[in-house]
């Protein structure tokens, strides 16, 4: 199993784009607030840079993400596991307690990702975590993802994965995994049926029970 971490395992997209929105109205930047919420589980600066129509080394780009990195810090790895979605703790317990071996591949960066595991209380689950500065192309790319299921020591074929964006989907397609979409985060059901979603779930119950029957199936 291979999960992304933002709207997938913690609730924070939100908190991203308000804390976003907050730094660059801050630094004099007037940005419409679907263009930032469009943003939300990509690599933070190529981000910055795109809305605003900067190159990524710009001093207006570098200022934006230090500030923002710093109010995210604050503001919201000190939640803890109040970020998770609700059954996520025993979820992955019960995924781990079957055997099923997992890994995270995000697209943040291995500081903030392994910082918000470890608040949030699901560090252990994870001995796999891939991130955005690990690898040469980030999603939809399959990079993350077959870094992942290499590092799990499984081929990509015997993995789910398991996300709330379109990036999500197609990473998962173009890797060879079987995609799950969860409803909660970002995307739409219908927009991540469309982008390959052979499940769409409602909770992370669902999720549970998605993945529980896939790997049934495999070992039988």
């Amino acid at each position: 199993m291979v999960f992304d971490l933002d709207g997938t395992l913690v609730d924070t997209p939100a908190a991203i784009g308000a804390t976003l929105v907050e730094v660059l109205a801050g630094e004099g930047f007037t940005v419409d607030h679907a263009a930032v919420a469009a943003t939300i589980g990509k690599p933070l600066v190529p981000s910055v840079a795109g809305l605003l129509e900067l190159a990524a080394d710009d001093q207006a780009v570098r200022t934006v993400v230090t500030r923002y990195q710093r109010l995210f810090d604050e503001r919201v790895l000190g939640r803890g596991t109040e970020l998770l979605y609700a059954g996520v703790a025993d979820g992955l317990a019960a995924l781990r307690g079957s055997g099923l071996s997992c890994a995270i591949a995000t697209s943040k960066d291995l500081r903030v990702a392994t910082a918000l595991l470890g608040s949030s209380g699901i560090a252990a689950h994870f001995p796999v975590v891939i991130t955005h500065d690990q690898v040469a192309q980030g999603k939809p790319h399959p990079e993350m993802g077959l870094c992942a299921a290499a590092d799990l020591g499984v081929d990509a074929g015997a993995c789910a994965y398991v996300g709330d964006a379109v990036g999500d989907m197609e990473m998962a397609v173009a890797a060879g995994m079987t995609p799950i979409g969860v409803a909660y985060g970002v995307a739409s059901a219908a927009e991540l049926t469309e982008h390959g979603a052979v499940q769409v779930c409602a909770d992370f119950a669902e999720v549970v029970k998605a993945v529980s029957a896939l790997a049934g199936r495999r070992t039988n």
